[in-house]
């Protein structure tokens, strides 16, 4: 098992592993209760480039796709299950600076950012575990990115796919954690 979580590579379970794997179980089930899970249609738009957004996602199932006008709305990543969306402009309050839709029926755990600005501000050891699992995710995608433009890619650059040893510590609490909300959600 330890050789299966180590070597994830681009698993979508990876994302989930960071995000819940940080968070607490009374986190999660706190994200479970405030969150509300909303079934979408393939094609549906979650973030609109350029406009304000009131909630923070949890993708549970399906696919999204992210893309930017300025690239002739060409594609830039795709987003699988455990993928956290809209926390960068609830991190730095700004506009988002692409869209996301789905590309498959997806079910997605809908976070009111009013209740997660307020759970953050009552709760600091939520606020640690949550900016912490949020700039996890933020330096893997940087990473990924970096990697992708083929900059860093001498031997100072370890297997890209592999978890880093202190997250694999919480790793296979992370599956369980996801695994246990899907269920309390009753997304299978």
């Amino acid at each position: 098992m330890i050789a299966a979580i180590r070597k994830l590579g681009n698993d979508p379970m990876r994302k989930a592993l960071y995000l819940m794997g940080i968070l607490e179980d009374e986190d999660v089930e706190w994200l479970g209760k405030t969150g509300a899970t909303k079934y979408m249609v393939s094609g549906t738009v979650l973030v609109h480039e350029g406009s304000p957004i009131e909630d923070v996602f949890v993708l549970l199932d399906g696919k999204l796709s992210v893309v930017v006008k300025a690239m002739g709305n060409r594609e830039i990543a795709s987003l699988l299950a455990g993928e956290i969306v809209g926390e960068i402009s609830f991190v730095d309050s700004r506009v988002p600076s692409a869209s996301v839709a789905t590309v498959m029926d997806s079910h997605v755990l809908v976070i009111p950012r009013a209740a997660l600005s307020n759970k953050l501000k009552t709760d600091p050891a939520f606020a640690a575990r949550f900016y912490k699992a949020v700039a996890t995710l933020l330096a893997d995608r940087l990473r990924s990115t970096v990697r992708h433009m083929g900059y860093g890619t001498g031997a100072e650059i370890a297997d890209p796919d592999e978890l880093d040893e202190a997250l694999m510590d919480s790793a296979s609490m992370g599956a369980i954690r996801f695994d246990r909300l899907l269920k309390r959600l009753r997304i299978n």
